[in-house]
């Protein structure tokens, strides 16, 4: 069978799946577009600052727009902030004092933390005595009844979370399945610190986000979901007042936190790819459900399973042999509408613990 006949077959069977996926796109890009509207957003907005930054308007109505879409009391959206790993970064050295414990309940956090935590003199939470443990999932699902015990022992001042797979074969945790823990954590527990979590790649998949069901802090990197593939840098944080002034401090300086911060080429790219990233993340979850399918008629292991309904944009698949995973990231980049001549390997990316090999033909490098 062509590869093509795969594809009409797969679209034929998936017809409710993207009907829902459809659904959840038209709800938040409502709630999108009347966050625009809400908080006033004009052309004026789009204009660039150079020096301090003092009265940004532009970077200040940016975070005005994010804590409205994502319910929060204020945000930190900024081309200052370097990559996912990054903002949780600032999260974590913003909120964590030294004698802190921070306890992980999604398991090891993404290999590019692992420093950021554990690290020898480099800065890292071990370095100021913060203490991060983590406590495995039970059958890809938070273990409720473990993460209290370990609480009551434990007593962090951070709850952690992480919403996306990483590179683990287990689901993404859907926004429900957070908000019921957070609720048991807390109906079982004093525990009355930060509960943190990544978002990075579960935005707009879902009706509803981590801080609608007890997070007091999202994460996210705008080149993934939130930049509509747009936004050509930077992440965002979103939660209470208090954390967000703490973190602020920490991206600055104390003594000015989220006061100043130019960005000289304006900012029309951030707007416009929140905007679009609804349709964008649609179009992505629709291309995994896709891309599942055709896999799997082909005999490969995918997930998550192509009847769930999906809570990040990640499709995992399971080769034989590293040779045919390699096979595959070229033909991806080979069918690019950029760099389409490159042909990628293997390689020791920065932060990672194993070799990895990345398709990169879109418009901005790293974006998915």
């Amino acid at each position: 069978m062509k590869a093509k006949d795969y594809i009409k077959q797969a679209e034929i069977q998936l017809k409710e799946q993207f009907l829902r996926v459809e659904e959840v796109a038209v709800y938040n890009q409502e709630k999108v577009l009347n966050a625009f509207k809400k908080c006033g957003v004009s052309q004026r907005h789009f204009i660039g600052t150079n020096g301090y930054g003092y009265g940004d308007d532009g970077r200040d109505t940016l975070n005005l727009l994010f804590s409205t879409v994502f319910n929060t009391e204020n945000a930190i959206v900024s081309p200052l902030i370097a990559s996912g790993t990054h903002a949780i970064w600032l999260c974590l050295s913003g909120l964590l004092r030294p004698g802190d414990a921070a306890l992980s309940i999604t398991g090891k956090p993404y290999d590019t933390l692992h420093e950021c935590l554990y690290g020898e003199n480099n800065g890292s939470l071990k370095d100021y005595n913060i203490n991060f443990e983590y406590m495995p999932l039970n059958n890809g699902r938070i273990d409720v009844e473990k993460a209290i015990y370990k609480i009551k022992e434990l007593k962090p001042k951070m709850i952690y979370i992480q919403r996306s797979r990483g590179y683990e074969w287990r689901n993404a945790l859907s926004v429900g399945e957070i908000g019921k823990s957070i609720k048991a954590i807390k109906d079982a527990t004093d525990f009355n610190g930060v509960i943190l979590t990544d978002n990075c790649y579960g935005e707009f998949v879902e009706k509803s986000e981590p801080t609608e069901v007890g997070a007091d802090v999202i994460v996210g990197s705008l080149i993934k979901n939130t930049g509509g593939g747009i936004a050509p840098t930077g992440g965002y944080i979103c939660g209470t007042k208090n954390c967000i002034e703490k973190i602020n401090q920490r991206l600055t300086a104390p003594s000015i936190a989220g006061e100043i911060g130019s960005y000289i080429y304006g900012y029309k790219d951030f707007y416009q790819g929140l905007f679009l990233a609804p349709s964008v993340v649609k179009n992505a979850v629709k291309s995994s459900l896709l891309l599942g399918s055709v896999m799997e008629k082909m005999g490969y292991q995918t997930s998550p399973n192509l009847t769930e309904n999906p809570a990040d944009i990640i499709r995992a698949i399971k080769f034989n042999t590293a040779e045919e995973l390699i096979k595959f990231i070229q033909t991806i980049q080979k069918y690019s509408p950029i760099d389409s001549y490159v042909v990628p390997e293997p390689w020791e990316m920065p932060g990672y613990e194993d070799k990895i090999i990345m398709a990169a033909g879109c418009f901005v490098s790293g974006a998915s």
